[in-house]
């Protein structure tokens, strides 16, 4: 005989353990595809030499490990304070502050802060109110009916795998790279003005030389024509003075053209229009003094100090932290949310109805996308590959860069002082050919050619010197002269000398950083 069916309920199996357990189990399945997910990512290096192959003259260093190197020194944030021109520090700090490229990298500065605080605002919950009332009216009741609501809504979504945090980091780096950015832009704007600023006045000191010795050929000719009729000189002689006089004479327009354009550069470097020459710059002046003895820092030192070189690193940074957060895109994540509010059948009624709340939880995991996730883990990783090879180009630029300005003023302070002896003796020719032409000793093409030859020399010498001037100013740039640092030190930067490497970020052995 069959028992009959029991009539008693059966036993009530806990709400919500099939939906946990296979919460779990997704969970579960995650976890294993983000463990078996590991990429290489060896960290760019670079050698740095221990001391620059042509170290400027400057004082030394002490001692058994610092016999023969150049003392450290870091560059003067205010290098052009150091040229002893208030006119050329004038318009440097115009123009760091009014140029209209260090207005675009101000605002990207600001774009790329208020990104990071939007990234920021991810990790927070977020709150909102609504209200709303409706009216309804059908054929067969000719009253309308009324509702009205009133509700408060939460929601937050824990940043349980990192996501957001992984974003927020990559932000605050790209907000760094572009603070590093900006001041790139300014030490570049700075050393454009001052350059400008050379060949202004080495344009106006060849203008000058040019015009004393026209003065000069001018009263030579009229010294020629004079023995020419008094017969002791051929018209040959006065023909080929006066060619002389004319050819210096066609050289001024150039020299005068080279003082409008290099002073109108410096206005719009200045943030002002192109017109008449500054007053400031109307008036020939000498040019700006350069340091007899000069200490540069070390390689390891200037790299430090160049911001082009710091927003390199800080876009490898970036790139690390976006690859971070393609890759957690593969955790589960929680979100919360959460409801509050009153409902009643006129506006009126509301703060008199009940309360209803209600608060939610869901757990999601992705299971199958397609390969959607690995595909931007592999596109960020490719940035980063690229944010290396871009870093390790701007380190080696940043290496040859302070290298050239430094043979250049090697070359330069040599040539100047073989130029100055040879100029010397230049003036001691032309004044006895001068007096022996009076003296019908010579012709009059001796004459002409000690002049030209003193001319050159004249010219060449103050090329010379502004050439100097702007290899100084070239170098303070290269050494990342004028710029303060972003609010970063060196942190995640490991630089080094010899035989250590330049190591932009440190990473584990997958490549991602360590925090």
């Amino acid at each position: 005989m069959t028992a009959p069916p029991s009539t008693a309920s059966p036993p009530r199996r806990p709400r919500g353990k099939p939906g946990l357990a296979l919460a779990v189990a997704l969970t579960g399945l995650a976890l294993a595809g983000c463990a078996s997910h590991q990429r290489p990512g060896p960290v760019a290096t670079v050698e740095l030499p221990a001391a620059w192959s042509s170290a400027p003259p400057g004082p030394r260093a002490t001692g058994a490990s610092g016999a023969g190197l150049p003392q450290a020194a870091p560059t003067p944030l205010q290098w052009w304070q150091q040229l002893g021109d208030a006119t050329l520090a004038d318009f440097v700090a115009r123009a760091v502050s009014a140029n209209a490229d260090v207005a675009t990298a101000q605002a990207r500065l600001s774009a790329a802060r208020a990104q990071r605080d939007l990234a920021a605002a991810a990790l927070a919950p977020t709150l909102g109110a609504r209200a709303s009332t409706q009216a309804t009216r059908t054929d067969d009741r000719p009253a309308s009916a009324r509702s009205a609501t009133a509700a408060l809504d939460a929601g937050w979504e824990p940043d349980l795998a990192g996501v957001a945090r992984a974003g927020v980091d990559a932000a605050e780096a790209e907000r760094r790279a572009a603070a590093a950015t900006l001041g790139a832009t300014q030490v570049r704007i700075a050393a454009e003005v001052a350059l400008a600023y050379v060949d202004l006045r080495n344009a106006q000191a060849r203008l000058a030389i040019a015009r004393r010795t026209l003065d000069a050929q001018q009263q030579q000719l009229q010294i020629t024509r004079w023995r020419a009729e008094a017969g002791l000189v051929t018209v040959l002689d006065v023909e080929q003075a006066r060619t002389a006089v004319e050819q210096l004479r066609a050289a001024l327009p150039a020299l005068e053209a080279a003082i409008r354009l290099n002073g109108q550069a410096i206005a719009v470097l200045a943030g002002e229009p192109p017109g008449a020459l500054p007053p400031a710059l109307a008036d020939a002046a000498p040019l700006p003094a350069v340091p007899e003895r000069m200490a540069l820092a070390f390689p390891a030192d200037v790299l430090r100090q160049r911001p082009d070189v710091r927003a390199a690193e800080r876009g490898i940074e970036a790139a690390q932290a976006r690859i971070e957060q393609a890759d957690r895109q593969r955790w589960p994540s929680l979100n919360l949310t959460g409801s509050l509010g009153v409902a009643a059948l006129t506006l009126s009624g509301l703060g008199a109805a009940p309360v209803a709340g209600s608060l939610a939880a869901a757990v999601g995991v992705p299971v199958f996308d397609g390969g959607r996730i690995a595909a931007q883990v592999r596109l960020q990783e490719a940035a980063l590959d690229q944010a290396r090879a871009a870093w390790r180009t701007t380190v080696l630029a940043a290496l040859q860069e302070t290298e050239a300005a430094l043979i250049a003023i090697d070359r330069a302070a040599r040539q100047r002082e073989a130029q100055a002896a040879a100029l010397d003796a230049a003036r001691n020719a032309a004044r006895l050919a001068e007096f022996q032409y009076q003296s019908g000793l010579v012709d009059i093409l001796t004459v002409l050619s000690t002049q030209r030859t003193q001319l050159n020399l004249e010219d060449a010498l103050a090329g010379t010197e502004a050439e100097l001037v702007a290899q100084h100013v070239r170098l303070y740039k290269a050494s990342g002269g004028g710029w303060s640092g972003d609010d970063d030190t060196a942190g995640g930067v490991a630089l080094g000398s010899a035989d250590a490497a330049l190591q932009p970020v440190a990473g584990d052995a997958t490549g991602r950083p360590t925090n």
